[in-house]
């Protein structure tokens, strides 16, 4: 088997590799390309991937394994590497690199600056010649309301191109400016310079010169209100009005002269989100969400590196800002630097946010994303389809006999080794239970594989118990009903447990003890998401678009808030019990006591002097409660 070998037979001999800056890719059997990466010293980063094979991360195991062949190409500079690159990646879409799976095309607000009266339109078409371009909006609705709020203050034309032509033939207004909808020169109202002038005031204000149209509207509403002419001061008004409405949409985040980008990025070993904002004159003028589904092992860097160069490589100069907040900064940020103001024409800065109101937005852009990876994940899961599917591939690659019904996953959580529980989490038909989640104390353990072992024993000890009937009587006494005690006696197509090869063969034991063999067993090793199984030497790898991955994810992540959260609420307990033996701290106080500290650990790294701050509580009261915690 490949696998077992050393290395590649295609590794090339020594000193094959030039030491230049380049591009490198590598093929399988038949050709294709399954992945491009480039280097500023080719030598040097692929002698990483011909490292001994057990040396490498799973995934870039799997990819090197399967591939055939390598080859590269020199370039002159590092900049020309991260072109070839970018074309290359477009060209050959490679399975391995990064994969953009997020298909939504997000609409953006055009107006049309190559037509003879430009029109403002909703589009998801970013190829339409000479259009300027705002956003891009979140919804479709979101750029209609903008721009029925924008033609108040600046009524340009929003008719089709037919009903312009029609009107500019006939001499008859467009039905959109008979109903005062369209403000080109096919309502008749304006000229076409006038009309342009109005476009350039337009496409000005949404680029971030907000603050020229509020002052000159404000002077005039107050020059015509002392001329009394009331009727333009109303009108004056409204727009005003208007324009606080789009400006009331995004709110002012950062200095009115800031041009930027700004990219929070959330993440696991499979997948990433990446929330884009688009900031102009100060504000939030565009927001996008893209999912990522990574194959092989790369850094936060190398996804930085990677998401630029696909949200800049077919960007237009004047779609590109002259500052670029990222939340870590990629290894070649001084080339990505000179790329884009060799594409912008002008300078360009890579930056990360670390203080002040970036630092504000990139902690909101990075929440955001983190909703939207864990809704990607959760919507996989919960989609009938996908759940179906999970349930066949786990059969298959698992080599079960029949699809997983019902999974059981177990996580074991700790304090620094006190206060060890353990949850049991329930799927049926790949959907949880939580009526039947079980928790589990263990009061002496020696590791984590102790532990689990400990508690499948319990576990699996409720299989071989009779059921008992529970008869439910009325108030004299008779037999209503007879009924089967509903408790965890049913038994499990497969358990999982939360580990690797260790607590894959401590829960081995626990089901070989028990006499329940018949349960299919594997394990989810979070640092590199490897399925173990008993008794095997290399783990599984599932694919990365596997449903049954993201299945089995699920079921890790789910297990492991379980147990967090009933820790808590022990070391909570831990902590009144604790403080009830305080002369003169009743239940009120305790509970006013950790609402003020927020956590134990605050509580208990408080001075006498912090604690005798809180309403009712005296100095004397203070030490008493200190000395308690402290074991004075």
């Amino acid at each position: 088997m490949a696998r077992s070998a050393p290395t590649v037979s295609y590794k090339p001999k020594p000193g094959e590799i030039p030491t230049n800056p380049g591009v490198y890719r590598f093929r399988d059997a038949d050709g294709r390309v399954l992945y491009v990466g480039k280097a500023k010293n080719l030598r040097a980063r692929l002698s990483n991937y011909f490292a001994p094979l057990h040396t490498l991360h799973e995934r870039t195991r799997r990819m090197v394994t399967t591939a055939a062949s390598v080859e590269w190409t020199v370039v002159a500079t590092d900049v020309d590497s991260l072109q070839l690159e970018y074309q290359w990646i477009k060209e050959f879409d490679p399975p391995f690199n990064v994969r953009y799976k997020d298909d939504k095309s997000y609409p953006f607000m055009a107006i049309t600056l190559a037509d003879e009266a430009p029109r403002v339109i909703v589009t998801r078409n970013r190829r339409i010649a000479g259009a300027k371009y705002f956003g891009p909006y979140p919804k479709v609705w979101a750029v209609h309301d903008t721009i029925d709020l924008m033609i108040r203050v600046f009524p340009i034309r929003t008719c089709s191109d037919s009903s312009y032509k029609k009107a500019m033939a006939t001499g008859r207004p467009c039905f959109p400016g008979q109903i005062g909808r369209c403000g080109g020169p096919c309502s008749m109202r304006v000229t076409i310079e006038e009309h342009r002038a109005i476009v350039d005031d337009f496409v000005a204000f949404m680029s971030g010169g907000d603050q020229r149209f509020t002052k000159a509207l404000t002077a005039r509403m107050r020059e015509a209100s002392a001329a009394m002419d009331y009727e333009a001061a109303a009108g004056y008004r409204d727009k005003l009005q208007s324009i606080d409405a789009v400006l009331n949409r995004s709110a002012l985040v950062l200095a009115a002269d800031t041009d930027a980008d700004l990219f929070g990025i959330a993440e696991d070993e499979l997948a990433a989100t990446v929330q884009h904002f688009v900031i102009r004159g100060g504000r939030v003028r565009g927001v996008r969400a893209t999912t990522i589904e990574k194959e092989i092992d790369i850094s936060t860097g190398e996804l930085v590196d990677q998401v630029l160069q696909r949200t800049y490589g077919s960007a237009s100069g004047a779609d590109i800002p002259k500052q670029v907040l990222v939340p870590v900064m990629p290894d070649d940020a001084a080339d990505l630097e000179e790329w884009l103001r060799a594409r912008r024409g002008k300078s360009v800065t890579i930056q990360v946010a670390q203080r002040g109101r970036k630092s504000e937005l990139m902690k909101t852009a990075t929440l955001n994303a983190q909703q939207a990876l864990m809704l990607h994940k959760t919507r996989r899961t919960s989609d009938y389809v996908a759940r179906s599917q999970a349930l066949t591939d786990l059969q298959e690659a698992l080599d079960l006999s029949e699809a997983p019904l019902r999974i059981e996953c177990f996580d074991v959580s700790h304090l620094s080794g006190t206060n060890v529980v353990a949850s049991m989490v329930v799927f049926e038909d790949g959907l949880p239970r939580k009526d039947q989640y079980r928790s589990f104390g263990v009061a002496e353990t020696t590791d984590d594989t102790d532990s689990l072992y400990q508690v499948l024993t319990r576990r699996l000890a409720y299989l071989d118990r009779p059921e008992e009937p529970v008869k439910d009587a009325d108030p004299d006494g008779a037999v209503i009903t007879e009924r089967r005690r509903p408790r965890f006696a049913y038994r499990p197509q497969l358990l999982v447990v939360d580990g690797g090869q260790p607590q894959v063969e401590a829960a081995a034991r626990a089901l070989r003890d028990a006499g329940h063999e018949e349960i299919a067993l594997c394990g989810i090793a979070k640092r590199l998401e490897e399925v173990w199984l008993p008794g095997e030497e290399y783990p599984v790898i599932l694919p990365r678009t596997s449903e049954a991955l993201y299945l089995l994810q699920r079921l890790r992540d789910e297990a492991h808030r379980f147990a967090i959260t009933h820790q808590r609420k022990r070391r909570r307990r831990d902590i009144q019990s604790v403080l009830s033996e305080v002369p003169g701290l009743g239940d009120a106080r305790i509970k006013a006591l950790l609402r003020h500290f927020g956590s134990v650990t605050a509580l208990k790294n408080a001075t006498p002097a912090e604690i005798s701050q809180l309403p009712g509580v005296g100095p004397k009261l203070a030490s008493a409660i200190h000395g308690h915690l402290s074991g004075g």
